[in-house]
């Protein structure tokens, strides 16, 4: 990402593929760029040293450096974390993205929370998970991993069940489950315009590393499937999160093909209306809020839904957390959460 960031690598043993690392990201804090952004906005919170821990999703990775700018003009550090065979934590030998269990991914969700609220001395932490992030980081604070560290939960465009047909979603899952397929097998491997779409090389506004990002996507392997779908099942059965959460999607879906007029301005990845059905299962504080216009990942929409998203956000946290109204930031000002439900 250039200057003005540092990454830290966190070690995870070995698997049958060889050495696991996980990276830990953050903005220099001693570039005075950020030194000056974290002096205004010291009065945007009560908290003391609040930070925000963002996890991604599949095929993707950390770079939205506008996303860590708006939570750090809101008072929180930003740390952002690629997961192990994701993104800065990809390695030669191994395959990207791959795991047959979301709970492994605990390992450097716990290393990390714990950096955070002990070794940094944060008092306060919000997760922020995004697409699969926000699967896997759901189901790591329903196990009580956190251990009172956690004080909100910010998920975005969740992936709360397969976007897909009765069929592939009942009796395939269920024959994936227990049909002994090997896990490294292929399911999927078409591209998806809207990863293609999104990069400035293809019209798009954002620009990203496309060997952590590939826009034609990483292939869908049969294990990995299965512990999705096993996730998602969990997740029906309710999770029983005691945070206060808050879940943001798009307010609309469609497809997620080349001519879809649409590609900019909807999920064309998940289905939102299966996100807000799923959405009270996760805990009996959950506040759900759909931004008009929106994308699947929110933070790289246009404009005026990258606004409402981020007003959305901030405005919440801050009511939630301090009990007040939000400060907006530079260039973040207030929107309407009327649709919160």
């Amino acid at each position: 990402m250039g200057t003005g960031w540092q990454a830290t690598e966190i070690p995870l043993g070995e698997d049958e593929e060889g050495p696991l690392v996980a990276t830990l990201v953050r903005a220099d804090p001693d570039d005075p760029r950020v030194a000056d952004r974290r002096r205004a906005a010291a009065d945007r919170t009560t908290a003391r040293s609040p930070a925000v821990l963002y996890v991604h999703g599949y095929n993707d990775y950390f770079f939205q450096a506008h996303l860590a700018e708006a939570w750090e003009e809101h008072g929180y550090t930003f740390y952002a974390l690629d997961l192990r065979r994701c993104g800065r934590s990809i390695r030669p030998w191994q395959t990207p993205h791959f795991t047959t269990r979301l709970s492994e991914y605990a390992a450097e969700l716990g290393v990390a929370t714990t950096l955070l609220t002990e070794e940094l001395r944060h008092d306060r932490l919000v997760v922020n998970g995004h697409s699969t992030g926000g699967l896997t980081t759901s189901l790591w604070l329903s196990e009580g991993r956190d251990e009172g560290r956690v004080a909100a939960l910010v998920l975005t465009s969740p992936w709360f069940d397969l976007n897909a047909s009765w069929f592939h979603r009942v009796p395939a899952t269920r024959l994936l489950d227990r049909a002994p397929i090997d896990p490294r097998r292929i399911v999927e491997d078409s591209p998806s315009p809207y990863s293609w779409h999104l990069h400035a090389d293809h019209g798009g506004r954002w620009t990203y590393d496309r060997d952590l990002k590939p826009p034609e996507g990483f292939p869908v392997r049969a294990g990995w499937l299965r512990a999705i779908r096993r996730g998602h099942a969990q997740l029906a059965t309710g999770l029983g999160i005691e945070l206060p959460t808050l879940v943001c999607t798009a307010d609309a879906s469609g497809p997620n093909t080349w001519d879809n007029p649409d590609l900019d301005a909807q999920d064309t990845i998940l289905d939102v209306d299966q996100i807000a059905a799923r959405a009270p299962r996760v805990g009996p504080d959950v506040t759900l809020v759909r931004i008009a216009g929106g994308v699947h990942d929110l933070s790289l929409s246009a404009p005026g839904p990258r606004a409402e998203f981020f007003s959305t956000v901030f405005s919440w946290l801050a009511r939630r957390l301090d009990g007040r109204d939000v400060i907006p930031g530079p260039g973040h000002p207030v929107g309407s959460t009327d649709g919160a439900r």
